[in-house]
This record gives C-alpha cells, structure tokens and sequence, in this order.
C-alpha cells in the first residue's frame, strides 16, 4: 500500500433502541415480594366489555408494574423534597401523574383501573385518582360549529387549553380541581357536571392522544405539551388487525346493550341487522378511529416511558421500558 493511502471504511452500524424488551415470564419476575393485593371479585368489576381480566395477568404483568411505579414515586418524593429544602420552603404534596395512550378499543380505561387499584394499596400513596381526556372533549354543539363532528377523538376535538390548565393546577398542588364528565351514553358532555380532585397522591390521567406533541414554534416560546406534566407514561399497544376486530366486537356487544336504550345517542344502531351493523362498524373504525391511530396516536408510542404489547386474546404478551 502506498503511503498516505487510505482505505474506505464503511460507516459503523450502531444497533440502538432506546428500550429494554421483557418477555411476558420475565417481566413477572421483576414482581419480587410485592404482595397481590386484589381478589377475583375485584377483577369482575374492573374487566372491559370485552377484556376479562385474569388472576394471571395481574400477577405476572400489573404487579411488577405497580411495583415499579412506587419506586418512581418514592424517588419523585425524595428529589421534591430536595428542592424545597434548598429553596428554604415547606414542603408540598405535589401529585405523581401517570399518562396512559393508546387506540380506542386496546383496553386503556382495565389498565387505568387495575393501576389505580394496586396502587391505591401501597402505603406511600394510597389516594389515587383517575380521569379520562374524554372530559376536554369539545361538546358536541361546538363540534358542530366547527364542522369537526366526523374528526371527534382527533386532536383538534379536544379543549387543550382546557386539559393544560387542569394538569398545571394539579401539579401545582391546589387543593381543589374540577374536571369535566363525558358519558359515553350520551356522547356528549354532561353540562353542569364535574369531577372533583383533591390533591391525590397519584393521578392517573387516560386518554388517546396524550403523548402527543405540540408543533415546535421557531422563536424559542414555551409551548407546553400535556406530557410535560407526566411522572410516568405506558402505551397500549397491538397489531392494528387486532385492534379492528376488538372495536368490532365491542361494537357489536354495545348493539346488545347499551344502544338498545332508546335514550342512548347510538340507539339507532340497535335495530340493525348483525351484518349491517358489523358493516358500520368497520366503517367507523376505518373511516375514524384507524386514521386518527396512524396519523396521530401510534406516532407518539415512542415517548411513552413504558410499552405494553397485547396480543390476540388482550393478553400483554410483552414489555419495554424505556431506558433512563
């Protein structure tokens, strides 16, 4: 060779993932001592319409994970105390916030109940609270002024002025926060009521796109995400065939039910034949709830803090924790 020749060196492939995956068997060993806390006439209660919720799962997923958000908490207690001591202030109970995201129909609302349960029973933080985003949706009324009814669980549906302030007042420590409440029976917002939160220890905030991100603005101004006032964030996640045929299902369980009162805003979906009324289904999960999923829910799977991934039959077959 001669001298001062160089060879080409092909560029490094670096193999990175900002994630460490568990297998189902050994996630359930991270569970250690931590005592299992809840009954089977618990889990009756806090099932999805189409999600029975197994002694199993609990033990083998939600404890190790229940387990893990209390170390979290812990450490959040200790770095806040901290800080009021070196600013010479009293210090104040400021809420952990868990975010859940997902698809609708992956099961966020059974997460966000079995959590709030096992939680609730750790002796570090037993008031834990839980509301859904679907209370900052816009009433239907302005949906209609907008001329966004058809684009209702997109970003753009939701008050998020609204959500912002709330989270910013209850991470600030009032003592007193209100909510809004949305009735899935009605579809709407319910006008004059409200959820009330008192300081909780833990808040468990569930909803389709709260990790999503706000557009950057050139100038440098703060513009805050409703992430940002997260401790800790999960995502339900599975194939999206699968998440068709659960929406489908759900669907088709509502039709039995639900709608079939005359006072429910569905109810015209309870006479329709079972084809017919599996044909709308499909129709509104491709139409709605798929676009709103690949445009603006799957993108934001990778800021969440954890990954839980489901397969066929709801079971959480595997997760991934984000690395620190």
């Amino acid at each position: 060779m001669i001298i001062g020749e160089s060879k080409a060196v092909a560029p490094a492939v670096v193999d990175f993932s900002p994630y460490r995956v568990f297998s189902r068997e050994a996630w359930a060993r991270l569970r250690e001592d931590t005592p299992m806390t809840l009954v089977p006439r618990d889990l009756e209660q806090m099932s999805g319409l189409i999600e029975d919720l197994s002694m199993e799962e609990v033990e083998q997923i939600y404890l190790p994970i229940s387990r893990l958000i209390n170390l979290h908490v812990l450490a959040i207690q200790e770095l806040y105390g901290a800080t009021a001591r070196f600013l010479g202030q009293r210090d104040t109970k400021v809420p952990f916030i868990i975010g859940i995201a997902g698809s609708v129909a992956v099961g966020k609302s059974t997460t966000a109940r079995v959590l709030r349960a096992l939680l609730a029973r750790w002796v570090d933080h037993p008031r834990v609270d839980l509301i859904t985003t679907d209370g900052f949706l816009f009433p239907n009324a302005e949906l209609e002024r907008r001329e966004i009814m058809h684009r209702k669980g997109f970003p753009e549906s939701f008050d998020t002025a609204r959500l912002l302030s709330f989270l910013a007042r209850v991470k600030s420590g009032e003592s007193r926060v209100e909510a809004p409440v949305y009735s899935h029976f009605a579809y709407d917002i319910l006008p004059g009521q409200q959820v009330v939160i008192e300081r909780p220890d833990i808040l468990i905030v569930e909803g389709l796109n709260v990790l999503q991100s706000a557009k950057l603005p050139r100038n440098g101004d703060a513009i805050p995400f409703v992430s940002d006032f997260f401790d800790f964030s999960i995502y339900l996640d599975a194939d999206t065939a699968v998440l068709e045929q659960w929406y489908v299902a759900r669907f088709m369980k509502l039709r039995t039910t639900a709608f079939r009162d005359p006072a429910a805003y569905f109810h015209r979906y309870a006479s329709l034949t079972p084809d017919a009324a599996q044909e709308r289904a499909l129709e509104i999960w491709r139409e709605i709830n798929l676009k709103n999923l690949e445009e603006n829910i799957l993108p934001t799977r990778q800021r969440a803090r954890l990954i839980l991934r489901k397969g066929n039959s709801h079971r959480i077959e595997s997760v991934a924790l984000r690395k620190l």
